[in-house]
């Protein structure tokens, strides 16, 4: 199979289009014919070593799409250690969920991590009631940009996203957002002070905007962080949280993935909604097994919008 590979830590440049032995599946696991892989903000730190250090030389790549040897259904599967960027894929069993008829390849993979950790932090965690106010940064973000449009149909009343540059900006106020705000204004906090406050802030980003969000909150709301990944970390005192009556949550999906029925059920919500166009993933670019590299570049960049997809059986070309 044709794979891209790192053999050592480091920058994008690592990154190397190969011949390598396809995996091997061993109990509760199953071989995907992948289609597309998916590239997400976790697979930076991995490339650098920062996070999972998996064994050199190594394939990256945390989700896929495509068709399960044995019985050749379409599936989705979230890869817990890599090998997403190549074309087969070995994936736990308890991880894969069939793909209905009516949800494409694209929407399927930008849908299924980044759609289960936005519904994970909204409705799991968050907790989200009809009526209430929710703020969500990194807003045109793959997790953000779903985010959005999970709070309007969890029926939240007002919805704002922070994103950083004006395209993104218009970008989150064209999925239904009330306002889209500049992270970097400092009168960040008093805007999202109006109306009332803030109910719910979810929060990718970490560093100082955690302490904007806070002081944002409206009594009794939350301040909710979903794979932060500022450089700072902030910590909160009791009596801080307690002026207020607010509270500090942090979601991780592997509960939800521990929990098979769990994890079935929110991705068919997620599925269900994308089958009706009421929840619309958007995917920013789609590279060949070659432009990985420029991909995580992009990436780090704060360039893209959206989902980054790999299309793992071309190896040159420009992203489409």
């Amino acid at each position: 199979m044709r794979a891209a590979v790192i053999h050592r830590y480091g920058g994008p440049e690592e990154f190397r289009v190969e011949t390598r032995p396809e995996p091997v599946a061993g109990p509760g696991q199953c071989l995907i014919d992948v289609t597309l892989a998916g590239i997400n903000y976790a697979d930076l730190h991995c490339r650098r070593g920062e996070y999972q250090r998996y064994p050199l030389p190594a394939v990256l790549g945390a989700d896929v799409v495509g068709r399960r040897r044995g019985d050749g259904r379409r599936v989705a599967a979230l890869l817990r250690s890599g090998g997403g960027y190549a074309q087969v894929a070995c994936a736990e069993a308890a991880y894969t969920v069939e793909v209905p008829p009516e949800v494409g390849d694209e929407q399927a993979l930008a849908l299924l991590e980044q759609g289960a950790t936005a519904y994970g932090a909204l409705a799991l965690l968050g907790r989200v009631r009809a009526g209430e106010r929710v703020a969500v940064t990194a807003a045109a973000g793959g997790v953000g940009h779903l985010a959005v449009q999970l709070a309007r149909e969890l029926g939240a009343g007002r919805v704002v996203g922070l994103a950083s540059t004006p395209a993104k900006r218009e970008f989150v106020r064209s999925l239904g957002a009330d306002a889209a705000l500049d992270p970097a204004d400092p009168r960040l906090a008093a805007l999202l002070g109006e109306f009332g406050g803030v109910d719910l802030f979810v929060d990718s980003l970490g560093g100082e905007v955690l302490r904007v969000g806070l002081a944002a909150l409206a009594p009794f709301g939350r301040l909710l962080s979903v794979g932060a990944r500022g450089d700072a970390e902030e910590s909160f005192t009791v009596d801080e949280l307690a002026d207020r009556s607010v509270g500090v949550l942090a979601f991780w999906l592997q509960q939800v993935l521990d929990d098979r029925a769990l994890f079935t059920d929110v991705a068919d919500r997620l599925f269900r909604l994308a089958g009706d166009k009421r929840l619309v993933a958007r995917v920013d670019r789609v590279v060949p097994l070659s432009g990985v590299g420029g991909a995580h570049r992009a990436l780090a960049a704060r360039e893209t919008m959206g989902k980054v997809l790999v299309d793992v059986h071309r190896e040159d070309g420009g992203a489409r």
